[in-house]
C-alpha cells in the first residue's frame, strides 16, 4: 500500500462510486491536464461476451456448477472471481433470482444482521435454491441445479455484504490495471464516496472491502461529490451559475438512502467560498421503498405470495417501469411478466399490469407529497420492511427534508442572512435559495419538479435549480473533481467535520449525561485536536472504554475541551463504544491526555498520550458483525462499591490474613451483596461488569468448596448477562473459555450443574459460534429424544441439569439453521410424546423464532420447519399450555422479512388461538405486526431481566 503521501503524487486520480445499484469509476489524467472522464468498465453482457459499459451494475450471481463454461465468462484479464458480476450477472439474476446478490451496500449499514457473514443472496438457501421465476424448486440457467463444489469452480456459497462490495471493488481495479498497466490502480489516489449519512460503523466496513480489493482509498461523502461535479462543470463562469444564491441544498435520493446536505455560499473580492453547513442522519430510504411499494402492490394484483427470490425479480422490474413510466411521454401502462420454472414454465406465468396513474399516485403521494414546512415526521412502526433491511418509518421524502431544514434552522438562517455584497439579507423562513438533485430517482422529472415545488412553497419564492444532468454518473466524476480540488485545481468547499463528537464522562446529576467536547464541528482532516487543560485517568491491564455521541447540530461557539449537557436523543447519536484493553502495569492508572482527530479517509480517530512517559494508545471503536452497540449510560459506581469488592475477596481472594470463611458466608454471598449495593435488580450494568472484574480475580479459587463454585456461577452469569452489548463484553466473555474447557470440580453436586449451564446461557450473547457449537456437543446426548437402541453415554462424568440444558439449548442463536432444525426437532418429538418438561417449549420458540433476541437474522431456522413446530404447537390447549403459546407467538412473529416470515393466514389464526386464550395482548400484535418488545416480553424472551441501562437492538 502507498502512503498518503505517494497518493498525491500518483498521475491519476480515480473516484468510484459504489452505489446500492450501479457501481461508476471516473478519472483525470493529471499529466495530459484532460477533463474529468467515465472509466468504461468491461464486463461480461452475455455468455463469453465481454463490453465496456459506463456503469457496472453491483450485482454479483453465483451459478450452479456446471451452468456455465470456462469460455462463456471468460475476461480480459486472469479472475479467481467465482462469481459473474455486472450486467451479465443481472440477466442471469432473472431467469434465477435466487442466486443473485443486490444491495449490498444497503447491507453493509443494517446493524441487524452479521454484515461480515456469508448472508447475500438474502432469501435464498444455503446451497442456492434454483427458484428460476417459480415458488416450487425450478430450474437453474441450463435447468440443472448443485452447490457451486464440482470442477466448474461455479460458486452457490453465499458472501457477506463487504465481500460482495470488495468483489465489484477488485473487478475496478483488475479492469483499471489492464487498461493501465503502468499505473495499477493501487498505486494511484482513489477516493471512494460514501453516503454523507454513513455512520462510523459503516464507513469502516467500506473501508474494510476496499482493503480486501487490495485498494487503499480516501472516503468523500456523495452529496459533496454530486457538487464538486456541478463545481467543475460551472468553473468557467461560476459566479454568474451561482447568481444570488447563499444557501444550497444537495437532495441526493439513491437507491438505497437518501442524504441531504446544506452549503453555505458566499460572494468575496478573492472569488466564491462554498461552506458546508449541515449533513443529515442516516436514512435508509430511496428509491428501493419506491420499487418495494410497487411490487407489493403486483403481487396482490397477481394473487400469489411470492417466494422472497421470486419477489426480488418483481422488485427489479418495478423499478425499470417505474423509470419509464415515469418519463413523459410514458405509456398508459406496463406489464410485469413473471416466468414460472421447469414443467410449469407456461402455466406457472404470473403477469400484472402497473399503470403510469398508480406509479404517479404512491410515487409522488407517497414519496414526494407536497407538504407544509412544519409538517412531522410518522413515527411508530416502521413502514415498508422487507428482505429484512430495517427502512425508515415515514416514507415522506419531503417531510425529511423538512425535519432537516428545522434541525438546523439557526444554521440557515445565519448563512441567508451573512453579509453579502450581491443583494441584501433575505428574510422569510430558512430554506434554501437553491437546490442541487442528485440520484437515479431524479431521472423522473415529475419527482424532481415536486420536490422543486415544496421547497419553493416553503420559502414563499423561486429555488433556483442546479442543473446536473447526469446523476448517475455525477458522484463518481465529483470524487475526481474533489481529488483535483485538494490538489489546488478547483474551488474547495470548506466546513472540515460535519459532526461535533462528545466523550461522556460522570456528571453532578446521575439521570442526565455530560460531554467533553473532543472534535468540534469544523475541525479539518489531519488536524489533531487536544484537550490540554483536561486531564483523564486511564486504567491499563484492565478494560477502559469511552463512549462517544456525534451532533450533526447546530451547537454554537463550542470548542474542544467545552463541556455540555448531553440529554438530547435527538441531536446526539451515540457511536459504537471506544474501548480496548491497554498493555501496562496490571490495573495502574495513569494519567493521560485525550487527542482526536478526523483522519485523511473521513474516520474518527481518538488516541490516549500518557502525561508523563508519552505512551500512546491508540483507541479502536467496538464494531459487531450482528446488532448494533447501545452503550449504557455511564455514571458513577455505587458509593458503596469498595466494600462489595471486599466482600468478594474475602471469599475468592488469596486466603492469607483472611480468617476462616465459613460455608455459610459463601452461601449467603449474594445476600450479603444486596445488603450493601442494595436489591440486585436494581444494580446497573457498570456495576455489574465492575463486579464480574472482582469474580474473575477469583476464577481459580471457585474450586474452593461446592458451594465457592455454585455461587461463583450464579454470579458471574447474573454479572454478565447478556453477554454482549457493553463495550468489551466480548473481552471479558473470553476470559471464561478457560471454564468451559475445565467443566465442574464438583461433579456430583446437582445444583452446581445447573448453575453451570444457566450461567453459560445467561451469557450466550457473547459466546462466539465455535463456543456456542462446543456447549452444543457437550449436552446434545441429554437432548436427543430415546432410541429403541440406547447409544453410549460420551465420555467423562454423567452430567446433570438436563432442564438448564434446555433452556441454554434456546439461548445458542450463532448455531447454524441446520443444527437449530435438529435441535429443536428433538425437543419437540420429545414434547409431542408429552416425556418432556413443557417448559422446554420456551426453548422451541427460541429455536424458532423469526427475530432473534441477539443473533444474526441470517441464522434463524427456515420458515417451513418453523411451521412444522408452530403445527405441534397448535396441537396444544393454550390455555392449559401457556409455555407453547409463547413458543408459537415466537415461531409466528412478524419479522417483515419473507425470507422469514410464517403464511399471513397461519399466523391470524395463531393470533386468534392467543385471544381466545387471553394471553397478553402484544403477544397478538407481534404475530400480526412488526413491532419492538417492551421490557416484559423481552425478559420473557430472554428468561431474566435485562441489565439496567442496557437494552439490546432488534
Amino acid at each position: 500500500m502507498q502512503s498518503s503521501g505517494a497518493m498525491t503524487e500518483s498521475r491519476f486520480i480515480v473516484g468510484i462510486d459504489l452505489g446500492t445499484t450501479h457501481t461508476v469509476v471516473a478519472y483525470a489524467d493529471t499529466a495530459e491536464e484532460a477533463p474529468v472522464r467515465t472509466f468504461s468498465i468491461p464486463q461480461l453482457v452475455a455468455p463469453g461476451e465481454v463490453e465496456g459499459r459506463d456503469v457496472l451494475p453491483s450485482v454479483r450471481f453465483h451459478a450452479a456448477a456446471g451452468t456455465l463454461a470456462e469460455s462463456d465468462r471468460a475476461l480480459p484479464w486472469a479472475s479467481e472471481e467465482p462469481a459473474v458480476l455486472g450486467a451479465f450477472a443481472e440477466r442471469l439474476g432473472r431467469q434465477t433470482p435466487s442466486r443473485l446478490v443486490a444491495s449490498a451496500k444497503s447491507w453493509l449499514s443494517h446493524s441487524g444482521v452479521d454484515r461480515t457473514a456469508p448472508i447475500l443472496p438474502w432469501g435464498s438457501d444455503d446451497a442456492g435454491s434454483d427458484d428460476a421465476g417459480s415458488d416450487d424448486a425450478g430450474s437453474d440457467v441450463s435447468g440443472s441445479s448443485g452447490t457451486g463444489s464440482e470442477a466448474s469452480g461455479l460458486s452457490a456459497d453465499k458472501v457477506s455484504p463487504v465481500d460482495a462490495s470488495a468483489s465489484y471493488l477488485a473487478h475496478v481495479r483488475a479492469a483499471w490495471d489492464a487498461a493501465h498497466p503502468r499505473n495499477p490502480l493501487h498505486t494511484q489516489e482513489v477516493i471512494l464516496t460514501v453516503p454523507a449519512s454513513f455512520d462510523e460503523g459503516a464507513r469502516a466496513l467500506t473501508l474494510q472491502a476496499a482493503k480486501k480489493a487490495g485498494l487503499r482509498v480516501r472516503l468523500v461523502e456523495e452529496p459533496l461529490a454530486a457538487f464538486y461535479r456541478w463545481l467543475d462543470d460551472s468553473q468557467d463562469e461560476l459566479e454568474s451559475a451561482l447568481g444570488q444564491t447563499r444557501l444550497a441544498l444537495v437532495v441526493d435520493v439513491g437507491g438505497g438512502t437518501t442524504d441531504l446536505t446544506l452549503l453555505q455560499v458566499e460572494l468575496r473580492e478573492s472569488g466564491p467560498r462554498l461552506t458546508r453547513i449541515a449533513v443529515g442522519e442516516h436514512l435508509m430510504l430511496g428509491g428501493d421503498n419506491m420499487d418495494l411499494a410497487f411490487a407489493k402492490f403486483a403481487e396482490r394484483e397477481m394473487g400469489k405470495s411470492l417466494s422472497a427470490p421470486r419477489f426480488a425479480e418483481l422488485v427489479r422490474q418495478c423499478r425499470r417501469a417505474k423509470e419509464t413510466l415515469l418519463q413523459k411521454d410514458a405509456p398508459d401502462q406496463i406489464e410485469l411478466t413473471l416466468a414460472g420454472g421447469g414443467s410449469r414454465l407456461i402455466g406457472g406465468t404470473l403477469k400484472a399490469p402497473l399503470s403510469r396513474q398508480h406509479v404517479e399516485d404512491v410515487a409522488l403521494g407517497g414519496f414526494f407529497p407536497d407538504v407544509e414546512l412544519g409538517a412531522e415526521l410518522k413515527r411508530g412502526r416502521q413502514g415498508i420492511v422487507e428482505f429484512g433491511l430495517p427502512y425508515v418509518a415515514d416514507p415522506a421524502v419531503t417531510r425529511h427534508v423538512a425535519a432537516f431544514l428545522r434541525r438546523h434552522e439557526a444554521l440557515a438562517a445565519r448563512a441567508l442572512q451573512a453579509k453579502d455584497e450581491r443583494s441584501p439579507v433575505q428574510a422569510g423562513p430558512a430554506v434554501p435559495d437553491a437546490v442541487l438533485f442528485n440520484g437515479g430517482v431524479f431521472h423522473a422529472s415529475a419527482i424532481a419538479e415536486r420536490m422543486r415545488g415544496v421547497l419553493e412553497s416553503w420559502r414563499g419564492a423561486g429555488v433556483s435549480l442546479l442543473e446536473n444532468g447526469r446523476p448517475d454518473l455525477a458522484v463518481a466524476e465529483g470524487a475526481v473533481a474533489y481529488g483535483l480540488a485538494r490538489r489546488g485545481k478547483g474551488l474547495r468547499i470548506g466546513g472540515g467535520s460535519a459532526r461535533s463528537y462528545f466523550l461522556i464522562v460522570a456528571g453532578k446529576d446521575e439521570d442526565a449525561r455530560t460531554g467533553v467536547c473532543v472534535l468540534p464541528r469544523g475541525s479539518e482532516e489531519g488536524e489533531e485536536v487536544s484537550l490540554p487543560d483536561r486531564t483523564f485517568s486511564l486504567r491499563v491491564g484492565r478494560p477502559v472504554r469511552f463512549h462517544l455521541v456525534s451532533s450533526t447540530a447546530d451547537v454554537e461557539h463550542v470548542a474542544a475541551g467545552d463541556v455540555l449537557s448531553i440529554d438530547d436523543g435527538e441531536r446526539y447519536k451515540d457511536l459504537p463504544p471506544i474501548a480496548a484493553v491497554l498493555d501496562g502495569d496490571d490495573e495502574k492508572e495513569v494519567p493521560v491526555e485525550v487527542r482526536a482527530s478526523l483522519t485523511e479517509i473521513g474516520t474518527l480517530e481518538v488516541s490516549c498520550i500518557e502525561k508523563d512517559g508519552g505512551r500512546r494508545w491508540k483507541m479502536e471503536q467496538q464494531l459487531r458483525g450482528g446488532a448494533a452497540l447501545e452503550a449504557a449510560r455511564i455514571g458513577q459506581l455505587h458509593p458503596r462499591f469498595g466494600e462489595a469488592v471486599a466482600l468478594v475477596k474475602r471469599i475468592y481472594g488469596k486466603s492469607k490474613g483472611q480468617g476462616e470463611v465459613k460455608a455459610a458466608e459463601v452461601k449467603r454471598l449474594r445476600a450479603d451483596l444486596e445488603k450493601v449495593l442494595g436489591p440486585r435488580e436494581s444494580w446497573e450494568t457498570p456495576l455489574l461488569r465492575e463486579l464480574f472484574g472482582s469474580l474473575l480475580a477469583g476464577l481459580k479459587r471457585r474450586r474452593r468448596s461446592a458451594d465457592h463454585e455454585r455461587v461463583w456461577f450464579h454470579l458471574v452469569g447474573y454479572c454478565l448477562r447478556p453477554g454482549n452489548g457493553y463495550p468489551l463484553d466480548r473481552w471479558r466473555v473470553e476470559q471464561l473459555k478457560p471454564v468451559l474447557k475445565q467443566g465442574l470440580q464438583f461433579v456430583p453436586e446437582a445444583q452446581n450443574w445447573s448453575e453451570f449451564w444457566i450461567m453459560w446461557r445467561r451469557l450466550a450473547g457473547g459466546l462466539d459460534a465455535s463456543a456456542q457449537n462446543a456447549l452444543m456437543d457437550m449436552i446434545a446426548f441429554y437432548l436427543e429424544p430415546p432410541a429403541k437402541k440406547p447409544k453410549p453415554r460420551p465420555k467423562g462424568p454423567k452430567m446433570l441439569g438436563r432442564d438448564s440444558m434446555v433452556r441454554l439449548a434456546g439461548a445458542l442463536e450463532h448455531l447454524d439453521a441446520d443444527r437449530k432444525s435438529q435441535v429443536g426437532g428433538w425437543l419437540v418429538e420429545r414434547l409431542d410424546k408429552h416425556d418432556e418438561n413443557p417448559q422446554s417449549w420456551w426453548a422451541v420458540g427460541r429455536i424458532g423464532a423469526r427475530v432473534p433476541f441477539y443473533g444474526s437474522a441470517h441464522r434463524v431456522v427456515p420458515p417451513h420447519v418453523a411451521m412444522q413446530w408452530l403445527e405441534r404447537a397448535l396441537t396444544f390447549d393454550f390455555g392449559d399450555a401457556p409455555e407453547a403459546a409463547f413458543a408459537a407467538t415466537l415461531i409466528a412473529r412478524v419479522s417483515g422479512d419473507r425470507q422469514r416470515d410464517l403464511d399471513e393466514g397461519v399466523r391470524r389464526t395463531v393470533a386468534e388461538r392467543l385471544a381466545a386464550a387471553n394471553t397478553s395482548p402484544a403477544w397478538q400484535t407481534m404475530v400480526l405486526d412488526v413491532v419492538h418488545l417492551d421490557a416484559a416480553d423481552e425478559r420473557k424472551i430472554f428468561g431474566d431481566s435485562m441489565p439496567p441501562g442496557l437494552r439490546l437492538l432488534e
